[in-house]
């Protein structure tokens, strides 16, 4: 179609119009405009807060449906977006442009409040050390200086009481697991072999004395600790076993003649593997053991073993061997531990919730084996919960750096016009702006972990375990494919190790596969909604509730309403009811069919056990489901608790467009479920592009609301 005069299109003079100039721009560059893509525009502009009335006239002139602009028309709307006050004839610069410096449509530090948290002291007394001497970068060091650099740089936490935050107070600390998370996941800015030092030493070792010890050993090693003047690890991994903690093989057998306990290693599968802490430094492990008594075997505990003396010497019995090179986290010393009929003392087994008389009586307040099971390993939980904070700010990292790298960075353009910013082009935006939204629903998700694990009580243990674990798993997933898109979007520049994508990318990877393998914590999630009733999970029959549980899902499961699943309307699909319900419905479908199927196998007399293996693909859906659709509730409602209402709307969007992301990437699922149309499916995608677009002129600043202060972002590339 011919282009109409020059003068039908106007550039507002209003400043304020040009987020939405670029909003223009990214519609009809994608194509001519349906009559109800121009509506939706048209509306967005006439509600607008900000702009004036000439503007709101000036933006309409470039929405009239019988005559789009021309490619020329539209390259005119580069100059005012690109800030350039030069001609749009002029050569193309030379000289990379400094990142971005116009404003964002909220204040930058309100929204770092927002996600600072109720805890924002503490974060900023960590970035404050982080940030001193002492804590430099060094891009190429050895495994062995690393290490050291580590040890010394948590000695420093140490010496400001950071590391002895959840310990009660008359041992050092303030007894605030929920700062001493707060400190975890501020370190993970810096140095993540830090951070993983950081949550052997104080969470895993300290942080079992606390949970599992009594008076004695509190007295005795809790203070040094927290103030690192003992080094400890905990040795619960076996070589054989993995995540398959119950089937430990380490024994640990009760000499009433001596009173002691003598620790062994009955076999090379039973050596303790990948310890942190053990290579080098440790001086004493929290060794889980089979507890043998009276020749009869009690299940897994925990007791104390010396592994080296003061002078760093092997104790006798035993043997360690240091992992070597990693592909990441080489600043942590992993080591194997064997231990070859190791005596120590009674007094040595955490008798919190078990004990042994002198005389070789074993006495427990839980009567139930299983229980006490789960009661002794859940300093697991608080492993997994801090390995999911972990996991988030190395994210977050990532997108910083590659958000504005890509609002600095050039690339082609149209002939005789400055290049193109990469975060003006659609698939850069597709790339990072749904996973800026993914970051941002993740914070407000893991802070309602962190509040639920802090505020716990007895009657509510099990279920904050399912919750650990399933975030667990989504939160280090999201970091791993986040970080591959943005060293991507960042291309060689992303590629170098000043840039710290190396660093990140290897340092997290193996946050999937620890502190509980992803895949198999999702199948416990699974295992965990299958009935109202955890009770049945106890004993050696999870499915026994199998039948009301699966008429149970099958009766909560409505069908979808047909009117809605055609409903393409801009306001529906931006509803948090919208994507409330889209998300709540696909969990209680996909538990439901999962229990139908599971039935149907024990029916045909299948064992439970192999039952759950031939469904395993469809677990890990119905679990990631479920972690999902919290992590979409807790990003709604972080919303709509936003006291500043620019800050409120710029989230809103971001929310809009985590949901819209995600029922896009499953939109099979949702078609066949008949939950869409292919016209609401269609529709749902180009809302995704729209989302994009107004998102952009924002994406510096919702990037700079994580808070990373420059010095710990680090990354040349991401530098103004």
């Amino acid at each position: 179609m011919p282009d109409a005069p020059r003068s039908l299109y106007v550039i507002p003079a209003d400043p304020a119009a040009t987020p939405y100039l670029r909003l223009i721009y990214a519609a009809w560059s994608d194509g001519e405009l349906t009559d109800d893509e121009i509506r939706s525009v048209q509306t967005h502009i006439a509600s607008a807060k900000g702009l004036s009335d000439a503007a709101r006239t000036d933006l309409q002139s470039w929405l009239q449906p019988n005559r789009p602009p021309s490619i020329e028309s539209l390259q005119t709307l580069l100059k005012p977006m690109s800030g350039d006050l030069a001609s749009v004839t002029e050569p193309r610069p030379t000289v990379e442009p400094p990142v971005s410096t116009a404003s964002a449509s909220f204040s930058v530090a309100a929204l770092q409040e927002v996600t600072a948290g109720k805890r924002a002291a503490t974060r900023r007394r960590v970035f404050e050390i982080l940030s001193g001497p002492g804590f430099e970068r060094h891009w190429e060091r050895s495994k062995e200086a690393h290490r050291e650099q580590v040890l010394e740089q948590l000695k420093v936490l140490a010496a400001d009481g950071i590391g002895s935050l959840s310990y009660p107070e008359e041992y050092g600390g303030s007894d605030d697991m929920g700062r001493f998370a707060v400190a975890f996941e501020t370190t993970a800015f810096y140095d993540i072999s830090l951070t993983i030092k950081f949550g052997v030493q104080f969470g895993l070792f300290g942080g079992t004395i606390h949970a599992l010890g009594t008076k004695r050993h509190h007295d005795r090693y809790l203070r040094q600790a927290g103030t690192v003047e003992l080094t400890g690890c905990f040795a619960m991994t076996e070589l054989g076993h993995g995540s398959n903690v119950a089937d430990i093989e380490t024994t640990a057998t009760y000499d009433p003649a001596s009173g002691e306990f003598e620790i062994d290693t009955p076999s090379d599968s039973a050596q303790k593997n990948y310890i942190g802490n053990a290579a080098v430094h440790g001086r004493l492990a929290v060794v889980f053991a089979q507890l043998v008594v009276g020749g009869e075997v009690q299940g897994v505990h925990a007791l104390l073993v010396p592994i080296r003396d003061e002078a760093g010497a092997t104790m006798p019995g035993v043997r360690i061997e240091d992992c070597g090179q990693k592909l990441g986290l080489n600043g942590v010393d992993n080591g194997r531990i064997w231990f070859d009929h190791v005596r120590v003392p009674r007094e040595n087994l955490f008798n919190r919730y078990a004990d042994v008389s002198p005389e070789g009586e074993y006495v427990s307040p839980i009567e139930s084996p299983s229980k006490r099971f789960f009661t002794t390993i859940g300093a697991l939980v608080a492993g997994r919960v801090s390995v999911a904070l972990g996991a988030l700010s190395a994210m977050k990292s990532g997108l910083a750096i590659a958000v504005r790298y890509g609002d600095r960075r050039r690339q082609f353009g149209a002939s005789g016009a400055p290049e193109t910013r990469l975060l003006d082009y659609r698939t850069h935006q597709r790339k990072l702006l749904p996973r800026l939204a993914s970051a941002y629903a993740l914070d407000f998700a893991l802070k309602h972990l962190v509040d639920r694990f802090v505020n716990r009580n007895e009657e509510e243990q099990r279920e904050i375990e399912t919750l650990a674990a399933g975030l667990k798993a989504y939160a280090t997933w999201a970091n791993i494919e986040s970080l591959q898109v943005c060293r991507e979007a960042c291309g060689g520049q992303g590629y170098l190790s000043e840039n710290r994508f190396d660093d990140l990318k290897a340092d997290t990877d193996i946050f999937c596969t620890f502190e509980g393998d992803n895949t198999v914590l999702m199948q416990l999630v699974v295992k965990s909604l299958l009935s109202d009733y955890r009770r049945q999970f106890e004993d050696a029959r999870p499915f026994t509730l199998l039948k009301y549980v699966a008429a149970r899902a099958a009766d909560a499961v409505r069908e979808p309403h047909p009117l809605a699943a055609r409903n393409t309307d801009a306001d529906h699909l931006r509803d948090a009811e919208f994507h409330l319900d889209a998300f709540r419905y696909r969990e209680q479908r996909l538990l439901g069919s999962l229990a139908r199927r599971l039935k149907h196998r024990l029916d045909q007399g299948m064992d439970s056990f192999y039952a759950l293996v031939d469904v395993q693909d469809h677990v890990l859906a119905a679990a990631n489901a479920h972690a999902e659709r919290i992590v979409m509730e807790q990003f709604v409602a972080g919303v709509a608790g936003c006291v500043d209402p620019a800050v409120q709307t710029a989230l809103g969007k971001l929310s809009a467009l985590f949901a819209l992301s995600r029922i896009e990437v499953d939109r099979g699922w949702f078609l066949e479920a008949g939950y869409v149309s292919t016209a609401k499916s269609h529709a749902i995608r180009e809302q995704v592009n729209v989302l994009c677009a107004e998102i952009r002129p924002d994406a510096v600043g919702l990037a700079d609301g994580f808070g990373i202060p420059d010095r710990l972002l680090g990354a040349p590339i991401a530098m103004p």
